[in-house]
């Protein structure tokens, strides 16, 4: 029995010894675990953690506002723990530019998450951990492939790309379903039918076709991708805590039915390209590729082929990038339009005074349309809905900010705090359009390049050109056209619902009115025509009249003539009759 401070405690010497040694053995396994940091350096900070779970409880449902809680605490360099994994968590513009921009190369890796080998059978460019020149050649490829069929111009086409063509298309198919709709009904959730359009565009682009609305195909291709959302929403734990990933799981087996799925469909249009392929007529960025294919074409830098798989894992990926990010940032446009009426006016007056009705809003016009630019950069900034990058990793020792981060470990970028980070907006909780207005009602550049929702570097989303090209062009067409409501008394619920993007609660108590500009031209046509239609009635009344004039003119010298025909034959008569006589006079004197 020994004593301490006091308090008599009934354990023997060797089970002290013993109870001493494991304290021992666990402190130098743990401080043996732990990476020895270099001279000069400090090891990250962070909020103390469970055993096993680490900081899954801290994190909660909305991970984006406790670290960004964390790291007012503890700064923009902080560690915690998901499971027994390390991760460095980043905050701060400054910060993350540094990690991810010029000191690029060190944190351009992804970590090797059991999740992320599902996807494309672990052969995705966006989820793979490779960053060597493979993926770079891959990365390159897809880029070009996108911009051709994208931002390059259509020589058949009076559009200015492939882009404007599509999305024009799409806009008007999408306000002729909206019209069907209050025809009906009287409300609808716009996000419904939004996610089609914006899945159709990327399906001209990929596949060099367009789908009807209600075509069964295309409905199963957004019901795969909305699926696949909102199971990666609820996070999987598999990742952090390895042995979970022999556990039965459920979120973990529809994960990989869903990447099944999608990669099956994505296998079955390569094929049906494949058959249809005529080379030198390259219809869109699939054909592009399978050219790419077989004529076995080398990367200048590294020997690199592109096999049929890693087409369609390129197509997949593209898809991925062109579909999710561009249906969130339209449908918040959309909630943010009707809970803010006054800031949807001023588009609409932006939209009719620089363009009017008479054409269709171009790409051309963005610089002409600031305000509407401004709203955009306001609903990413506010809305934030792609809260975290996927993932980053380090890709050999470096340090940040004084800190020593190993290779291999695995780091969050916190995009949200960025864009609601006090020390850069004022007051951030606001949703303010003219923020990045300067006086001249110019958009501010040096503002609007701190919104962060594509994340930056060499792992920035290769899609963000487009994205933002695309979500300009749909809500100008649809703003030029439409007025946005919802029905009077209903209460828009705007709380994210976290997830890789962030969505809102569905809102079916959408309605919508021509716009004003198109109801003035309504009216005004209205009129026109009316005035037209007087002054046609007028018209023919005053050639009535004329007739009827002509007529009587008509009449009375027909009755002119009458008499005068009257009188000649009355004169005829008498010069007759005179005749007679004096012919009778004459043969009456001749006979005497």
């Amino acid at each position: 029995m020994f004593s301490v401070f006091g308090i008599s405690i009934p354990i023997s010497a060797t089970e002290l010894l013993l109870a001493s040694a494991t304290f021992c053995l666990v402190f130098w396994v743990v401080r043996a675990w732990q990476p020895r940091v270099p001279k000069g350096l400090k090891s990250p900070p962070g909020p103390w953690s469970w055993p096993l779970i680490g900081h899954v409880l801290t994190l909660g449902k909305s991970p984006h506002l406790a670290l960004s809680r964390l790291s007012q605490r503890y700064g923009d360099v902080l560690q915690i723990r998901i499971g027994c994994t390390p991760v460095l968590v980043l905050s701060g513009l400054d910060t993350i530019r540094q990690a991810l921009v010029r000191q690029g190369d060190d944190f351009k890796g992804r970590p090797d998450l059991y999740s992320f080998t599902l996807v494309a059978d672990g052969q995705s460019m966006t989820f793979n951990p490779d960053s060597g020149p493979v993926w770079a050649a891959r990365r390159r490829l897809a880029q070009n492939a996108l911009n051709s069929f994208s931002v390059a111009s259509d020589p058949a086409s009076s559009s200015s790309c492939y882009l404007e063509e599509h999305v024009s298309k799409e806009a008007e198919a999408l306000i002729s379903k909206f019209q069907e709709l209050m025809a009906g009904p009287g409300r609808f959730d716009p996000y419904r039918y939004v996610v089609v359009s914006v899945a159709n565009v990327i399906c001209a682009m990929c596949f060099g076709r367009r789908y009807d609305h209600d075509s069964q195909e295309l409905l199963s291709i957004v019901s795969l991708s909305n699926e696949f959302g909102e199971v990666a929403a609820s996070g999987n734990p598999a990742d952090f805590i390895p042995i979970l990933r022999y556990l039965p799981n459920t979120a973990l087996d529809v994960f990989k039915d869903l990447n099944q799925r999608f990669y099956i469909f994505m296998q079955k249009m390569l094929k049906e390209h494949y058959k249809t392929f005529e080379k030198g007529h390259i219809r869109d960025i699939t054909d592009s590729l399978i050219e790419h294919c077989q004529d076995k074409r080398l990367d200048e830098n590294a020997n690199i082929q592109v096999s049929d798989e890693k087409i369609v894992n390129v197509v997949m990926d593209l898809f991925g990038a062109g579909f999710d990010t561009v249906t969130t940032a339209i449908s918040w446009s959309l909630m943010y339009l009707v809970t803010s009426p006054s800031v949807q006016k001023k588009i609409q007056e932006e939209l009719d005074t620089v363009i009017g009705s008479a054409r269709q809003p171009r790409l051309s016009d963005r610089p002409q349309l600031p305000y509407l630019e401004a709203f955009i950069l306001e609903t990413f900034r506010h809305s934030s809905f792609v809260p975290f990058t996927i993932p980053h990793s380090t890709t050999r020792d470096t340090s940040l900010n004084g800190f020593y981060i190993p290779k291999g470990r695995c780091v969050f970028v916190n995009q949200w705090q960025i864009n609601h980070d006090q020390k850069l907006w004022d007051n951030p909780s606001a949703f303010w359009p003219e923020r990045f207005l300067t006086a001249d009602g110019t958009i501010n550049k040096a503002l609007s390049e701190k919104v962060i929702l594509f994340g930056l570097g060499k792992r920035k989303c290769i899609g963000e050109t487009i994205a933002r090209w695309e979500v300009f062009l749909f809500l100008a067409i649809l703003l030029q056209q439409v007025e946005f409501r919802v029905t009077p008394g209903v209460k828009v619920d705007m709380t994210p619902i976290y997830g890789l993007t962030m969505k809102h609660a569905h809102c079916e108590h959408f309605q919508y009115s021509e716009s004003i500009k198109k109801q003035k031209k309504k009216k005004k046509k209205k009129k026109e025509e009316e005035e037209k239609r007087k002054k046609k009635e007028e018209e023919e009344k005053e050639k009535e009249k004329e007739e009827e004039k002509e007529k009587e003119k008509e009449k009375k010298k027909k009755k002119k003539r009458k008499k005068r025909k009257k009188k000649e034959k009355k004169k005829m008569h008498t010069c007759k009759t005179a005749q007679s006589i004096l012919g009778f006079i004459t043969l009456f004197l001749h006979c005497m």
